[in-house]
């Protein structure tokens, strides 16, 4: 197999996954606010949440202006969450609630990496191999990468807000492409979707590499555990 000139990675599922479920997370965070709901309950309504809200594409949007708007479409999900998970109205302030979760997603405290990545992203970059993140995040992944200590490894980062396209719409990659000067066919992309990653990498004209972490997925959140398992 002829060596890629990039290798792109997906981040959620990819690199690193949440730690436990986005639901325990949310529970435990909840609680500080004096509100009781079970981790299960909120994990399976914010995959509905998830997953029933359009992709976090902002197109014609200016700059400065995206991260307001990443916020208030993570808001619309969470709400839908507690609303649906039918303890929204036990919050006397959702919205201070609500900007504490966005924080804190935008730490390490609520992620892992993945033990075979580190190594990984180091061989590649001893082969000269060059490394990109695409993913369907948004902009706190600079925050995330740089506190996972992975951020050094990447010498791109195209993400589906500031793209204006998102997994598995050609655009994005064509979008990731252009900052190594890269082909299609030079080119790699490994993620833990099957239809944003692997199927949406070859519809763009790159090698797609799907990893499967582990059956048990967060949907939602695009999580998997640590598992084993590719497929190109």
């Amino acid at each position: 197999m002829e060596r890629p000139k990039v290798i792109y990675l997906d981040a959620v599922g990819t690199l690193f996954g949440v730690k436990g479920s986005v639901g325990e997370v949310y529970s435990q965070i909840a609680q500080e606010f004096g509100v009781k709901i079970s981790a299960e309950t909120l994990n399976k309504a914010f995959i509905q949440s998830f997953k029933a809200a359009p992709p976090p594409i902002f197109r014609y949007i200016e700059p400065q202006d995206i991260p307001q708007h990443e916020f208030d479409w993570w808001h619309s999900v969470v709400l839908k969450t507690f609303e649906q998970a039918g303890v929204l109205k036990k919050f006397s302030d959702f919205s201070t609630f609500f900007s504490e979760v966005y924080i804190h997603f935008g730490t390490a405290e609520p992620w892992f990496v993945y033990p075979d990545v580190l190594q990984a992203l180091a061989n590649w970059q001893r082969m000269g191999i060059e490394l990109g993140v695409l993913s369907n995040f948004d902009s706190r992944i600079y925050s995330v990468l740089q506190s996972l200590e992975l951020r050094e490894f990447f010498k791109s980062i195209t993400i589906s807000s500031q793209a204006g396209a998102a997994k598995p719409d050609p655009k994005i990659f064509a979008i990731a492409l252009e900052k190594h000067n890269c082909s299609p066919q030079a080119a790699w992309h490994i993620g833990d979707s099957f239809t944003e990653d692997y199927q949406g990498a070859k519809a763009a004209g790159l090698r797609g590499i799907w990893i499967n972490r582990d059956s048990k997925r967060e949907q939602g959140a695009g999580s998997r555990e640590q598992g084993a398992g590719s497929r190109e």
